[in-house]
């Protein structure tokens, strides 16, 4: 039933930390996600320093997923967007063929705030890695709610329990935030080829073994994986179907380590940046000579 177990790697990023789950040498992903961070919980003072911004950076082949249980994150791109980003809501970016943007804690900096959340990347496929980037934000009816007997449980992408959320994404994918009431049993669908199960937070039981916070269970194709709590939990529910072999390197994600090279050859000699895009430094390559960027996003 668990193909595999994905302990978390937790690395400091000056001010708060993130936990690494995707990519692992284990798992490189898990259908079409990439990328799994698990960011805070932090409590941020008021009047943070910029420092702990995550300044302008580039993509390339892939959407990326901010989604928050806490606080409030703003968003600027180079497409023109500025949005913040708020518990419950989804802001999903697509990089396609090039695209800038930065993150920044500015409701923290003016009167503190508490971060907790997850930022995911999906690798697109590949007729659609070089489409136009783009960028949309979805709250409400947008992301559907299912609630029973005190369980609620939002589909945040894709489809699945029969309730599909507005974000178009660009394979069969799902992505799932389950809030499980104490003592609550449910079972996840065997529909997609692979899934996963990320525990935020509370207990989880699989196959007659109980779970802690801060796994990734891997489960096998083919059966449906059922699941309960004693205390409650914190779920977030993945998967899809895989995309084929990805290289990531840095903030690039592609089938072709040639368009990787490209990419960067293009973020160093200025043809991704855009000046005016948040009045902030951008992040280097990591081999340029200055400080190491942030791993974030």
């Amino acid at each position: 039933m668990i193909e595999t177990i994905i302990e978390q790697r937790r690395r400091d990023l000056g001010g708060f930390e993130v936990a690494r789950v995707l990519p692992q040498p284990r798992r490189r992903m898990v259908g079409p996600f990439v990328f799994f961070d698990a960011m805070g919980p932090v409590d941020f003072p008021a009047g943070i320093p910029r420092t702990v911004d995550v300044r302008p950076h580039p993509h390339i082949g892939l959407a990326t997923v901010t989604y928050l249980f806490d606080g409030e994150i703003m968003h600027r791109d180079s497409v023109g967007s500025e949005q913040p980003i708020r518990p419950g809501e989804v802001n999903w970016m697509i990089a396609g063929r090039g695209i800038t943007h930065s993150e920044r804690f500015e409701l923290a900096r003016r009167q503190g705030d508490r971060l907790h959340g997850i930022q995911a990347w999906v690798a697109l496929p590949n007729e659609r890695e070089e489409i136009e980037p783009s960028f949309s934000h979805h709250s409400g009816t947008d992301l559907p709610v299912i609630e029973d007997a005190g369980s609620k449980v939002r589909v945040i992408a894709g489809e699945l329990f029969d309730q599909r959320s507005a974000v178009v994404a660009h394979s069969p994918l799902f992505y799932v935030h389950a809030e499980l009431a104490p003592g609550s049993r449910f079972e996840l669908p065997s529909r997609y080829t692979e899934r996963a199960a990320y525990l935020v937070s509370g207990d989880l039981e699989v196959a007659a073994r109980r779970h802690e916070p801060g796994r990734m269970l891997v489960f096998e194709p083919g059966a449906p994986v059922p699941m309960r709590t004693e205390a409650g939990a914190v779920v977030m529910l993945l998967g899809g179907e895989p995309v084929g072999e990805r290289y990531v390197e840095w903030n690039f994600v592609s089938s072709s380590r040639e368009r990787i090279a490209q990419a960067k050859a293009d973020w160093r000699a200025g043809r991704m940046k855009l000046p005016d895009l948040d009045s902030g430094e951008f992040i280097p390559l990591p081999e340029d000579p200055a400080p190491p960027p942030n791993p974030m996003s």
